[in-house]
Formats: C-alpha cells, sequence, structure tokens
C-alpha cells in the first residue's frame, strides 16, 4: 500500500467513533450494513454517523452500494488486507519478533486446520433471544449433518423462552425437541467450554455485539435473517413467517454440510460461508 493511503487510513481509524463504525462493519463482512442499523447498535445520531461514514468511505476502508433504496456499507477487505500488510510488512519490515508471535499464536488455536479432515465440527449459532432462529438452526444442523456436527445455540439476551410457532414448525418438519432448551451465551465462554470450530450469527443485533474473540479461532460468519418472532397477524400469518425463516435456514445449512471440507482452505472455506450467508442481502 502506498504511504499517503495508509497515512489517511490510519487517521481515519485514529477517531474512537469511526473505529467503532469500522469494528462493527468487520463483524458483518462481507456484507453491507444500512446506516439506520448501524446507527441503533451504536447509539449514534444520524448526522454524526453520516460523517464517520463519509471519512471511511473516502479513506478507502468502507465502500458503499445501493440495493433498490437502500444504501448498504461495508468493509473493503482488499484495502484492509493491504493496510494490515503495510504495517506488519513495510512499516515493520517484516521482523521476525513482531510475525513470528502472530503465527505462533495462530499454530496454537489452529483448531479448525487439525478437525477439517476429521468428522467431527462443533458449531455455534447465536441470536439475541436463542428463542426461534437459532434453535431452529441448531435442530437442522443436527439432523442434516449426517453426523459430522455437534449443534449447538445460544443468546445474547439472558432469560428468554423458547418460541411455540419455532418449536411447532420443527415439530411439524419432524425434528426431536425434547432436549432443546433456550441458553445464554454465556454458558460458551467459560474456562473448558466445548471449543468451536464455527460460529454463526444468525440475527444482525447478535453480530453486533461487542464479544471477546472465540478460544481457537473458529471460522465465523453472519447469517443474518428477519426476526420471525416480531411477525404480526394471525396464528396462521405468523406461522407462514415462521416456516418461511426455517426454510430459509435449512437452505443455508444444507449447503453448509455439503461443502467438501477436507478440500477446502480456510480462506476457501470462509469465502463458501459468507457467500451462503450473502443470500438474504441478494434477494432484498
Amino acid at each position: 500500500m502506498e504511504q499517503n493511503r495508509a497515512t489517511h487510513a490510519f487517521a481515519t481509524l485514529g477517531h474512537p467513533g469511526r473505529m467503532a463504525v469500522f469494528r462493527l462493519l468487520m463483524r458483518f463482512a462481507p456484507q453491507g450494513v444500512r446506516p439506520t442499523e448501524i446507527a441503533e447498535a451504536l447509539g449514534l445520531k444520524q448526522n454524526t454517523l453520516s460523517h464517520h461514514l463519509a471519512d471511511l468511505t473516502a479513506s478507502g476502508l468502507v465502500q458503499v452500494t445501493r440495493m433498490g433504496r437502500s444504501l448498504y456499507y461495508a468493509v473493503d477487505l482488499d484495502t484492509t488486507e493491504g493496510l494490515i500488510g503495510y504495517l506488519a510488512l513495510d512499516v515493520g519490515r517484516a521482523r521476525p519478533d513482531l510475525i513470528a508471535p502472530l503465527l505462533s499464536a495462530q499454530k496454537d488455536t489452529v483448531h479448525m486446520d487439525r478437525t477439517l479432515l476429521d468428522t467431527d465440527f462443533n458449531v455455534l449459532f447465536i441470536c439475541s433471544g436463542n428463542s426461534a432462529r437459532s434453535i431452529c438452526a441448531e435442530a437442522l444442523l443436527r439432523d442434516l449433518g449426517k453426523g459430522k456436527f455437534q449443534a449447538f445455540s445460544a443468546g445474547t439476551r439472558p432469560n428468554t423462552e423458547l418460541n411455540p410457532f419455532a418449536l411447532d414448525i420443527l415439530q411439524r418438519n419432524g425434528h426431536d425437541i425434547s432436549d432443546l432448551r433456550s441458553k445464554h451465551i454465556s454458558e460458551f465462554q467459560q474456562p473448558g467450554s466445548t471449543v468451536m470450530d464455527f460460529v454463526f450469527t444468525v440475527c444482525d443485533t447478535a453480530a453486533a455485539e461487542e464479544c471477546p474473540p472465540w478460544p481457537g479461532q473458529p471460522i465465523t460468519g453472519h447469517w443474518g435473517l428477519p426476526d420471525p418472532v416480531k411477525a404480526n397477524g394471525t396464528d396462521a400469518e405468523k406461522a407462514l413467517v415462521f416456516a418461511q425463516t426455517y426454510a430459509a435456514l435449512r437452505r443455508r445449512i444444507m449447503a453448509f454440510v455439503e461443502l467438501p471440507f477436507a478440500s477446502l482452505s480456510r480462506m476457501s472455506l470462509q469465502s463458501r460461508i459468507d457467500a451462503i450467508g450473502s443470500e438474504t442481502q441478494e434477494k432484498a
């Protein structure tokens, strides 16, 4: 990366507000996010957010696209990669005492690289309430995973209960619901907890949460879907929305379990997972 461009990017990220926006967009990468959703997640005024987005876009770190009437802001991953490379390789002169600790940390936690050839992956689906979308995803992967996956789900909001419409759609599609329960994310963040190979957020609220890094460096993805719990209308109309959500999750999980894990590099696998998660935005 050219020095002036790198300086501009670093200066842009030097503001805590812009850094907060960039961090949030990275959690959704490579997908984009609407400004209203960014403002709500970060508690920013729209005019303040507009300034931050304009600066991030001008620096090349963020790009904006229009879909219908909506603007979506997303991290430019190529520019971000170039900035990281500039700091490590140009400014840092690729010093081994700077780079080696990063590489050794990866070697210590490459649970994914080891398990790519195994037959058992641990997968966690996260939502805000763990009452519908993530519960459905857990049941779907458990039953469609052909014995290759251990499925878990959790919510970022405590004291939630399973939604009866979600349980009904699962039962009607032949899933055993007897052992399903709503769980808080803290159950999976304790010492000695199951090390995850994949962590997926299935709602925008969960994706926007500031969570500590997961041990084992799991591959992550954002598979956001609208919340069926917020559906209005008659019970039949609500049931239809839950059925549509279930169908969307089933398509994604079917695509996921069919991936050729043993032949994909970590980077290729991340790209495939990102593509699966982009389904909703492409249809918006």
